[in-house]
């Protein structure tokens, strides 16, 4: 990708390139969001940990990868997002730091719209990559983490468990793999490179592999260490697309 070629040029040549800058839009797993809690009055709140985000790991990636490049990184994900808040906000928010790559990854706060909101979120992230390219900015379409398919023993509190039942549900129903099926379409459609990190889940659980462990909140926060696995994947899309 021409991103890769950006950082080069930087890295070699500091002083007649800008640092090239990487825009992130999404949900609570792009802003940096992990374990869940229950305020005073019931409301659930979340911890906010934005240093532990894959977005700052590729960051670190890049600085190991090339010093001197000195990778500019603009997280601009929000908690319970969806594709059509982020088409909302994509002006104020990703276009107007002029970046010259965009990560785009929602899908898991769609879903839960099941049959209602698959065309609205197709069309969102339609909209979403044709203002990107016209632009200038490069795209890539980051497919989200799983989600849990049941109500793990460990959560305790009723409204933490009322929001795995939900998740879950959406889940065993079949929605978040409709989702995924209905944004790669789209990506196809708009020549959009895909980084695929939602197939890695699915085959990490076809094998074996208890999925809600990997989970901080046990319903649909990836682990810190989990993270790792988002930066590197999109790290090599950029080298290889």
């Amino acid at each position: 990708m021409k991103i890769i070629e950006k950082i080069k040029n930087r890295a070699s040549a500091v002083c007649e390139h800008r640092p090239p800058l990487i825009a992130f839009t999404g949900d609570s797993v792009t802003q940096g969001c992990f374990e869940l809690y229950v305020k005073e009055g019931g409301v659930v709140e979340t911890v906010f940990i934005p240093s532990e985000s894959y977005t700052e790991k590729i960051k670190k990636i890049f600085a190991m990868f090339f010093p001197s490049a000195n990778v500019s990184i603009v997280n601009t994900g929000i908690s319970g997002n969806r594709a059509e808040f982020g088409l909302m906000r994509l002006e104020s928010d990703v276009l107007s730091v002029n970046p010259d790559l965009t990560v785009v990854c929602f899908g898991i706060n769609d879903s839960n719209q099941k049959q209602d909101g698959i065309e609205k979120y197709g069309n969102s992230l339609r909209e979403i990559f044709k203002k990107l390219k016209n632009a200038g900015s490069e795209v890539i379409f980051m497919t989200p983490n799983m989600a849990t398919d049941r109500v793990d023993f460990s959560i305790k509190e009723e409204e933490i468990q009322a929001a795995a039942l939900r998740v879950a549900t959406t889940v065993n129903e079949g929605w978040l793999d409709k989702y995924m099926e209905e944004a790669k379409k789209v990506c196809k459609e708009e020549n959009i490179p895909v980084c695929d990190c939602y197939g890695l889940w699915k085959t990490l659980h076809k094998n074996g592999v208890d999925v809600t462990n990997m989970l901080s909140n046990k319903i649909n926060h990836p682990t810190k260490e989990m993270h790792w696995m988002f930066a590197y994947e999109l790290v090599k899309t950029m080298f290889e697309k």
